[in-house]
């Protein structure tokens, strides 16, 4: 235990007289009890005009010292000590002066000079100490508290300093016998048999360590935890029927501690007893008196071990359920839940989950992100824009909410809406090209949409100054070039690098074949849009409209309406494509 030197906090001048008045009396007494000194007087020696000059010195230095002055009431005190070198009050004052600058060396000199001086003086021995302790002088340190334990048996605090200056000094032995020496004089407590258990725990002192803790058990017999600590003992040695005995007297203790069924969880998973195991769990997470934080830290785990044992999945689940019930209004409660559905892809569960996790509170930004993925993920626009909108006003800071309420807001056509966003969010993107890419790209779908080209071109063309792999816009900005038969060399080095990253997607096949188609190179078009057909593309209306097209284009006229009938019938097709084929004609 640490005891702290007083501190003067001043009130008024009459109180400060008062306290130096009192200080200087006290210090004279010190002096006149000490030996005297050949570098100076003592107080009974000292003329009248001499203790005049001391009283005034000293009671500057401690004003000096009060209003924060301490080099001030250095020089008063120094010039104190030459009238009076042996005046402890004022070599203990000057050594706290020291102390507080963390001048090692003085205030080790002056602090042990006052010890000289007085040694039955508490405050100085205390002083003393703190200065060897900041000096490293372990075995000082440790003569100090047995000479302050001397003079003051009683005082438990320094019977534990004492212990620990003999640890610092990896005297393990004595460090013990002063625990016994608390035990002997104040019976047995669970500070110093705590620290004994430490000991013998790192001397993998087995029978020491569980005497230690039968003990505890004997001089407390209702304190449940002590009986834990028996039992994990036992087991860590691979004593398991004596774990259990131990563990079971726990349960008579303290039938109810959840903390009680933890212990018995841990012994019956490393005994393979798993059931078991999962219904003291299950115990534990009922009770109402186990925080939250410890039963997510057990629910963490299992999300880590049904990575590699899916069949444990259930268990989670029920912990999970049982974690709602009895925390209903813990958010974290839910979203731990969340994040096990999200994982398994139940993504309704899952936000189900999490928005009840926001309700509660909705200042946990990565609730919100999940939440907006789950919403883009299950093509949610409506709930994207809405959900993303409030994330956009709670952190507004953070850049991801502003690219899904552009996504979603571009979906329902609120392009000006969606590029207000994009432009001002991409300016909360720090040190991140491929999310800074995003914003641009999305910037260029909606003004594409709006027939904005060169602001749609300028978007997509920074976007790939910053992600030039990026397929996405690779293939978006050169099929969007080709509609408008616009710089189709640029579209067609977009487009066929784009099938060169990722081969044999029919929507990649069919752009850089309608590229070739604009440039009038129908027979290569015909190639790959056929490709495109042959990859996965019979079931796209755009595709079959497209090759239709090219047949045409090159006089197989009562093939391209069979291909013109078939994109009909598959949808999403031009507005031309009736008139087509009724006319069996190429409308543009």
């Amino acid at each position: 235990m640490k005891i702290n030197h007083p501190y003067i906090t001043i009130r008024s001048a009459a109180s400060l007289m008062v306290l130096c008045i009192l200080l200087f009396s006290s210090s004279c007494k010190t002096t006149q009890s000490g030996d005297k000194s050949t570098s100076g007087k003592s107080a009974s020696e000292m003329s009248n005009k001499d203790k005049v000059t001391f009283d005034m010195l000293f009671f500057d230095a401690n004003k000096e010292k009060i209003l924060g002055n301490l080099d001030k009431a250095e020089v008063a005190f120094l010039e104190a000590l030459k009238i009076s070198p042996n005046n402890g009050a004022a070599l203990y004052e000057l050594a706290n002066i020291y102390f507080y600058k963390k001048d090692k060396v003085k205030s080790l000199l002056y602090s042990k000079k006052a010890v000289a001086i007085d040694p039955s003086n508490e405050w100085f021995q205390l002083l003393y100490v703190d200065c060897l302790k900041q000096n490293k002088q372990s075995k000082e340190v440790a003569e100090v508290y047995e000479t302050l334990i001397e003079k003051n048996p009683t005082k438990i605090e320094y019977y534990y300093e004492l212990a620990n200056s003999y640890l610092m000094s990896n005297k393990i032995n004595d460090a013990l016998k002063a625990y016994d020496k608390i035990e002997a004089r104040f019976g047995v407590t669970e500070e110093a048999s705590m620290q004994k258990l430490t000991i013998f725990n790192s001397l993998k002192s087995f029978d020491k360590s569980v005497a230690e803790v039968q003990k505890l058990i004997k001089a407390f017999p209702k304190e449940a935890k002590y009986y834990g600590m028996l039992g994990e003992l036992y087991q860590s040695n691979g004593m398991n029927d004596k774990a259990l005995q131990a563990f079971t007297d726990l349960l008579k203790i303290d039938s109810t501690n959840a903390f009680v069924h933890l212990s018995l969880a841990d012994f019956y998973r490393n005994t393979k007893q798993n059931d078991k195991a999962f219904e003291e769990i299950k115990i534990a997470f009922k009770s109402n008196e186990l925080d939250i934080d410890p039963k997510i830290k057990i629910l963490l785990s299992y999300y880590e071990i049904t990575e590699k044992f899916p069949e444990l999945k259930p268990d989670a689940f029920k912990l999970c359920d049982i974690l709602i019930g009895v925390h209903p209004n813990e958010a974290k409660a839910f979203a731990m839940y969340g994040d096990f559905l999200f994982r398994d892809k139940k993504l309704s569960d899952a936000r189900e989950k999490y928005r009840k996790a926001i309700s509660i509170d909705k200042g946990k930004y990565a609730l919100w992100e999940n939440l907006l993925i789950i919403d883009s993920d299950l093509n949610d626009v409506p709930s994207l824009s809405q959900e993303s909108k409030e994330a956009m006003d709670l952190f507004p800071n953070q850049p991801l909410p502003y690219l899904f309420f552009a996504d979603s807001n571009i979906k329902l056509k609120n392009y000006k809406e969606a590029i207000d966003a994009l432009n001002e969010g991409k300016e909360f993107v720090i040190d991140n090209k491929i999310l800074t890419a995003q914003f641009y790209t999305l910037i260029g779908d909606a003004q594409n949409s709006l027939k904005n080209f060169p602001a749609s071109d300028n978007a997509y063309d920074k976007a790939l100054e910053l992600d030039p792999n990026n397929i996405s816009v690779l293939n978006n900005y050169a099929y969007f070039l080709s509609l408008r038969k616009t710089n189709l060399e640029k579209a067609g080095a977009m487009s066929k690098k784009c099938n060169d990253l990722e081969p044999n997607n029919n929507s990649y096949l069919d752009t850089y074949g309608w590229i070739l188609y604009q440039q009038s190179k129908y027979d290569d078009a015909k190639v790959w849009i056929g490709k495109a057909l042959d990859n996965g593309g019979r079931n796209n209306g755009t595709l079959l409209e497209h090759y239709g097209d090219v047949l045409f284009k090159l006089g197989e006229t009562e093939n391209a309406v069979k291909y013109w009938m078939d994109a009909k019938k598959v949808g999403g097709t031009s507005d031309f494509i009736d008139k087509k084929i009724a006319d069996k004609k190429l409308y543009e």
